[in-house]
């Protein structure tokens, strides 16, 4: 059986705060993650959408993507409840 390769795969983006608290969360679930374009979501957080340019990125391996996905999305549920 071939060995999968690890790669980095984007699994969030938006304002810092929130890419923080999703690594937080990964971090938590026994996900490795990575903040990417932190500074630039932290030099111009007023100008940073979810998903546009400026936004805060958060990477996971892609050997870990399915299980992130889950925390990820359980994460975007509760913000999308709770506004």
């Amino acid at each position: 059986m071939p060995k999968k390769e690890f790669e980095l795969i984007q699994i969030f983006a938006g304002t810092i705060l929130q890419a923080e608290m999703v690594k937080s969360l990964l971090l938590d679930a026994g996900i490795e993650a990575f903040l990417k374009d932190e500074h630039m979501g932290t030099w111009f957080p007023f100008q940073t959408a979810p998903g546009a340019a400026g936004s805060v990125k958060v990477v996971v391996s892609n050997l870990d993507y399915e299980k992130a996905k889950a925390v990820v999305d359980e994460y975007i549920k509760n913000i999308n409840t709770s506004e």
